[in-house]
């Protein structure tokens, strides 16, 4: 396991002290490791780990005007009706990841409510969302190191898209909406598992 995973964790048991169910944000920059984050949390909590990545915008929705404005592009409306507030509510739901290569939504993937659930990806705190949590959580990663990881995974070409494209998009969001600062943790990814705790949630 490693540190921020560790330090995550840590945190998750002391707020099931207080609360019988959690519901989790990770968000952060693109390669800062939240899908592999949440997927670690899930092998040791067996918890539900849904992804903001099934909620790209549909082709209709990516007019010129929503694509201008900060942290929209993410189908949030539809996010919240099919995910968060089943979430909150307790009830079983599913939803139809929409993909972006073929677009078209896919088969449906059907969530049973656990004692912690994680949304993890970008756009997860945006203002429409960010009420719904109980913990929100900010993974960062350092440019140089960010643009390596994205060159791994995705190859060069799509990395430059990533570059040129969608990290400015993310961090405008980030700062616009004052992302980093309203998330009660965040983290580097670095080796080093650094850890900054905000002072939103001081007693935690």
């Amino acid at each position: 396991m490693n540190k921020t995973v560790a330090s995550i964790s840590n945190i998750v048991d002391k707020l099931r002290d207080e609360k019988e169910y959690l519901l989790v944000a990770i968000d952060g920059r693109c390669a800062s490791g939240k899908t592999s984050i949440a997927l670690e949390l899930k092998d040791i909590y067996g918890c539900n780990v849904i992804h903001m990545d099934h909620f790209f915008l549909r082709e209709e929705q990516r007019t010129g005007e929503r694509l201008n404005a900060v942290g929209e592009n993410i189908d949030h409306e539809r996010f919240l009706d099919e995910v968060l507030l089943p979430l909150r509510s307790g009830k079983s739901f599913s939803y139809r990841p929409y993909n972006c290569g073929l677009h078209q939504f896919d088969e449906p993937i059907f969530i049973e409510p656990k004692a912690i659930n994680i949304i993890e990806g970008s756009y997860s705190c945006h203002d429409k969302l960010y009420e719904y949590y109980d913990m929100r959580i900010f993974l960062s990663v350092e440019s140089d190191e960010q643009f390596r990881r994205i060159v791994r995974r995705n190859g060069v070409d799509k990395a430059t898209v990533f570059k040129e494209k969608w990290i400015p998009m993310e961090e405008q969001y980030f700062s616009l909406l004052s992302i980093y600062d309203r998330c009660e943790y965040c983290f580097t990814t670095e080796q080093s598992g650094q850890v900054r705790i905000n002072s939103l949630n001081p007693s935690i």
